[in-house]
């Protein structure tokens, strides 16, 4: 992650033009389609216990060696013009990048009404946890969603997350039927949500939704994650090959491992 923008005290727009960030990246190639502008929120409504940036998960409220900064709109959008030349979009993360949906939308209808910047499109890299409101918010200034399923046993899910699944199968049908599921992301754990007939029934779920849908299959990584006991469990390369092998007997998904 690049430096924190800065400080900024004086909020001069109103609330929504307003909201707690704890990074940028200038540039990116992960968080999706081609080169992106990457906006990390600060605050997440899940606690996973295989969670890379757990500095993220309380709101507005600094922790040891990390303090959030309340930023404008309008200084996200400096930044962002100095990249624009060499990026296809703006991606809100976090966090949980829909725990502030009112600075979400300010933030990405101001790239749409910008001159210099409305061509690049504007995602957001989402838990899927919120209300489809939220979304129905969002959509006249988004591109697309991509959407974690951590698990679609609604049991395991809370034992990942400690959240229930409900509203983000709720946010996958929906975004779908809006035209806005970019892809959904699944975490594969060895041993937690890796079997092989949870995997079955997660592709005959994601199937009847869509069965061309673009997935992306994500080996878990111990490294930089947070600590817990017992410790997690990375999956090999061709463990996450052959979940995805079991994914593409169900449906011809797009199907990306990393």
């Amino acid at each position: 992650m690049n430096a924190p923008l800065g400080d900024v005290t004086s909020v001069h727009a109103g609330r929504s033009r307003s909201g707690f960030v704890a990074d940028t990246i200038s540039f990116s190639s992960v968080d999706g389609p081609g080169n992106r502008f990457v906006v990390f929120l600060q605050g997440c409504n899940f606690d996973c216990i295989a969670c890379h940036n757990p500095q993220t998960i309380p709101g507005h409220q600094p922790l040891e060696g990390h303090d959030p900064h309340h930023v404008d709109v309008d200084d996200l959008l400096v930044a962002i013009r100095r990249a624009a030349p060499f990026i296809r979009g703006i991606t809100a993360s976090g966090g949980e990048a829909t725990q502030q949906p009112e600075f979400l939308r300010s933030l990405f209808a101001a790239v749409k009404h910008d001159v210099d910047l409305a061509a690049l499109t504007c995602f957001v890299d989402s838990n899927g946890a919120v209300d489809r409101s939220v979304w129905d918010d969002l959509a006249p200034v988004m591109d697309g969603a991509m959407i974690d399923l951590k698990c679609l046993d609604p049991e395991i899910h809370v034992h990942m997350t400690r959240h229930p699944n409900d509203q983000v199968l709720a946010s996958i049908e929906h975004l779908q039927r809006l035209g806005l599921l970019y892809e959904v992301r699944l975490l594969l754990m060895a041993g937690v949500n890796d079997g092989p007939d949870l995997l079955q029934r997660t592709a005959q779920w994601l199937a009847d939704i869509d069965p061309m849908m673009r997935l992306k299959l994500i080996g878990f990584r111990a490294h930089g994650a947070r600590p817990h006991e017992p410790a997690l469990v990375e999956p090999t390369r061709d463990a996450v090959l052959h979940a995805a092998d079991l994914l593409q007997n169900v449906a011809p998904f797009n199907i990306c491992t990393i």
